[in-house]
């Protein structure tokens, strides 16, 4: 996720014309509402049957994963969701180098769910943005080759018709020389592979999938002007050869269109794989910039609306449905931070999806929370203490420290509030055992809401391992107790 870089016969001939140009009309036009994707980086999930029935409730109709978990799908079967199986880069060797793992893999994760399980998979996403520059190359020698062998075996599985393949790809595999999208093109040191795959998904009937994060290029630049990141108008808007851009997003979009364009695949459909704004971890990730930048994307969604070159509705999917405080915060602390809803199933704010849902967003139904307590600082600590650093530096390295912050919802919390934030989100993960509330000398579990202000002080989940862990936690107090006292280097 970065930023927008400126980122036969006569009669047989025109009969296939007309049917390709049907068919491409029908994948660019016929759209069904909005998609999301559901991510499972979580300490704590909710049961895919609650996840599933939040979708149907909420109206969703298509959902994008990261691999094909059998559970997920399992809920999946005879929901009338459709789906995009994913397939995680670090497989992509293996069926890169083998038919028969490709033949394998589609027939354990796609043709037996399909067949007799009655789960409606619509595409495979083969790797997930697998040209980020951050990656260096890792995957520009076997993403190609592993899309070929998972088409091949679609189509010797009888499937090919039915079940399209696609690479998600990150907005930097194309950029503009200057801000207008109409001098986009693909980045010069992967052009020919990406003609390659565009040429191959073009071929297949496929489209071209791309993640688009407006909230990336502000997070990137400084001075990027904020509300060319929403969609309530640019007053410095681009005029390309008399196309009007006013939101990064069009701008975005179009580049690539423009890119697909000058290579002959102007007719390419194109999927939005990945939209949305994040809620915390960052000044620019608040509840109201992620409910004025979804509101505004899902007006102009339900509206029909395209952009500039692409003036038919848009094929997308929200980034994402729900939270996932286990995802790496390399790229920043808001990648935990990108759901629709908390952890819990509990809508962060209203969100009309034009789905006839007329009091917005739908919680979850049935979860249930650990008991109302809170680990944090005790009052008489000493904050001179050298276990102090190690004992918060641990907790935050193994729970969710990322609300804590300038400009993040946490941000208002004194010295004696982060720590005591700290601790909490290491209690709450590991499921309220008492061991996980042992820093030495230091922390108290307390039946008092310790939440500031903007700052929440989140309850756990209940889940099977947390009920595991109350039964073996207090024969597991010591030994954790003596772990934290040893990376203190506390003596005895």
């Amino acid at each position: 996720m970065e930023l927008f870089l400126r980122t036969e016969s006569f009669t047989m001939r025109c009969g296939v014309v007309v049917v390709i140009l049907f068919f491409n009309a029908f994948l660019v036009c016929c759209v069904s509402g909005i998609g999301v994707n559901w991510g499972t980086q979580c300490t704590h999930l909710l049961s895919p049957t609650t996840v599933v029935r939040m979708l149907k409730d909420n109206g969703i109709q298509k959902v994008k994963l990261f691999d094909a978990d059998p559970n997920i799908l399992d809920a999946l079967k005879k929901s009338g969701i459709q789906v995009m199986v994913g397939i995680p880069n670090d497989m992509l060797y293996t069926l890169a180098n083998s038919v028969q793992a490709a033949e394998k893999w589609v027939s354990k994760n796609v043709s037996a769910h399909v067949s007799s399980g009655g789960v409606d998979i619509r595409y495979v996403a083969v790797g997930n943005e697998p040209f980020l520059s951050t990656y260096n190359g890792t995957f520009e020698a076997t993403t190609l080759p592993a899309l070929q062998n998972i088409q091949a075996a679609l189509t010797k599985a009888g499937l090919s018709t039915r079940v399209k393949v696609t690479v998600p790809l990150n907005a930097d595999v194309y950029e503009s020389s200057t801000n207008n999208p109409s001098d986009g093109d693909f980045r010069s040191n992967i052009n020919n592979l990406m003609l390659q795959i565009v040429k191959f998904l073009s071929d297949n009937g496929a489209p071209f999938t791309v993640n688009i994060y407006p909230f990336i290029s502000l997070y990137l630049d400084p001075s990027f002007p904020v509300d060319y990141a929403f969609f309530n108008g640019f007053q410095s808007a681009i005029n390309d050869n008399g196309k009007i851009y006013d939101n990064v997003f069009d701008a975005n979009h179009d580049t690539l269109v423009w890119a697909l364009q000058k290579h002959g695949f102007g007719n390419l459909p194109i999927i939005v794989g990945e939209i949305g704004w994040p809620t915390d971890g960052d000044r620019n990730a608040n509840l109201q910039s992620a409910q004025r930048f979804n509101q505004g994307f899902m007006s102009r969604y339900v509206s029909g609306k395209g952009t500039p070159m692409r003036p038919n509705p848009i094929d997308a999917y929200l980034f994402s449905f729900i939270d996932e405080d286990n995802k790496s915060i390399q790229p920043g602390n808001f990648e935990r931070h990108w759901g629709l809803f908390y952890l819990d199933g509990q809508p962060k704010y209203q969100l009309n999806l034009g789905t006839g849902r007329a009091n917005g967003l739908v919680a979850a139904s049935g979860v249930e929370h650990l008991e109302k307590k809170w680990c944090v600082l005790k009052p008489s600590a000493n904050l001179n203490s050298d276990q102090l650093a190690p004992s918060v530096s641990y907790a935050c390295q193994n729970a969710d420290c990322t609300s804590l912050g300038y400009g993040t919802s946490c941000g208002n919390l004194d010295v004696k509030g982060n720590i005591s934030y700290a601790f909490n989100s290491y209690y709450q993960v590991n499921d309220q055992m008492d061991s996980a509330c042992k820093f030495p000398g230091l922390s108290m579990v307390t039946d008092k809401d310790p939440s500031f202000g903007t700052c929440k002080f989140r309850i756990m989940i209940q889940t099977d391992s947390a009920e595991l862990n109350a039964m073996v936690g207090s024969t597991t107090t010591v030994l954790l107790a003596l772990v934290v006292l040893l990376l203190c280097n506390v003596s005895f």
